[in-house]
């Protein structure tokens, strides 16, 4: 099913479990797509990130972002969010989305002994549209 926004079915499913997602990039006429922790909240998704992913929304801001729970290579359900990219390089934006991830999916805080310093961004994706299906 596809729809503005994101509606209540989807935003269970993607707060649901801690499935990973994976964030479709791109620059010029290549994609880029690479697993990611991802936080979700108010239809906005936050990654942390740095690199090629970095690079391509810095240089196109709209992305992708596909996550899908499935058992034995059976899908039991998917949501695809389409938006736009904001880079927010604010070292304390960055610790504070980190911290997110973290607890969602370590549930424990990041620290610089363990878990070294953050990538260089934070991504705040503004979600415009969802397909999802499945559960």
């Amino acid at each position: 099913m596809a729809s503005q926004g994101v509606p209540p079915e989807a935003e269970a499913l993607l707060t649901s479990d801690l499935e990973m997602g994976h964030l479709a990039t791109s620059a010029g006429d290549r994609p880029h797509a690479a697993p990611v922790w991802y936080y979700y909240e108010d239809e906005t998704i936050e990654i942390v990130t740095e690199g090629q992913k970095l690079a391509n929304v810095r240089e196109n801001p709209r992305v992708a972002l596909s996550v899908e729970s499935s058992t034995d290579g059976h899908g039991e359900w998917w949501v695809i969010c389409f938006g736009r990219a904001e880079v927010i390089t604010d070292e304390e934006a960055v610790w504070a989305g980190r911290t997110r991830l973290f607890q969602r999916y370590r549930d424990r805080d990041p620290t610089v002994e363990e878990d070294g310093e953050p990538p260089e961004a934070l991504l705040r994706i503004h979600v415009g549209s969802t397909s999802y299906g499945g559960a």
